[in-house]
């Protein structure tokens, strides 16, 4: 914070943030995320393996960088990152996944959050929801996704225990598993929201922590709710609920 403005650190590898205005960054989040569903699905379809390994190995390779980068010098950033990367990608396993995508999500609001307002990341909730109930419910492809990344044993989301007979999978549905997988989307937006509201916030309101803390909290109790409350052996898009806990949230903290 510098004469209450928010100062941001450069990116590694001297990448430049997207200079877009940001009441309608919204709208180019939206065309990459559609952009990459295509390409997603155009992997599938021709069920290129290698090509999905080498794809998700290089966004995690990126973001785990950026993330790290603020904690390190940037050559350990590097290295940290191209040794987790292939111990994620050529061996796999439920620690290394799960410790590793927790900063992968704190690298893409990196780069997000100083492009995004409050304004625009209402907006992008609101458009991933709509597009989540479409792609679970109408044409199904996000179901589609899921299990192919399920099946390379390679998947954006975070694998956690639920039970031993029920599973949410990375688009939200549920099925027989030991392990429930919550989507990388279902993380990355409501972080990006949470870092809107602080980066407004942060340089005039001291409760600033605590209202953030009531945004992810409604969040997550949201979240609860569809595990809780889902029927097992369906797909349920999970960014609705999501969404409507943050919105919650931020009500109650501008309340406080």
């Amino acid at each position: 914070i510098k004469d209450n403005k928010v100062e941001w650190q450069a990116l590694p590898y001297n990448i430049e943030r997207p200079e877009v205005e940001e009441s309608i960054s919204f709208v180019y989040v939206m065309i990459a995320i559609l952009i990459g569903t295509v390409l997603a699905l155009m992997i599938i379809r021709f069920r290129k393996i290698k090509l999905w390994k080498l794809w998700f190995g290089f966004t995690v390779f990126i973001t785990l960088t950026i993330a790290l980068k603020p904690f390190m010098k940037e050559y350990l950033a590097v290295a940290a990152a191209a040794v987790v990367t292939l111990w994620k990608i050529l061996r796999p396993n439920i620690y290394i996944h799960n410790i590793s995508e927790l900063f992968i999500y704190g690298g893409l609001a990196a780069v997000l959050v100083p492009v995004v307002n409050v304004f625009g990341a209402f907006m992008l909730l609101i458009l991933i929801s709509v597009y989540d109930m479409y792609a679970v419910w109408k044409s199904k492809h996000m179901i589609t996704m899921a299990k192919f990344q399920s099946k390379t044993n390679i998947f954006p989301g975070l694998s956690i225990a639920y039970s031993k007979d029920k599973v949410i999978t990375a688009s939200g549905g549920k099925g027989k598993a030991r392990a429930a997988v919550l989507g990388g989307g279902d993380m990355g937006f409501p972080l990006i929201f949470s870092g809107a509201v602080m980066k407004t916030l942060i340089a005039t309101d001291p409760l600033v922590f605590a209202k953030v803390a009531i945004i992810t909290a409604g969040a997550t109790i949201a979240l609860a709710w569809l595990l809780a409350k889902g029927e097992q052996g369906k797909f349920y898009p999970a960014m609705p609920f999501i969404s409507l806990g943050c919105f919650a949230g931020y009500l109650l903290a501008m309340i406080v």
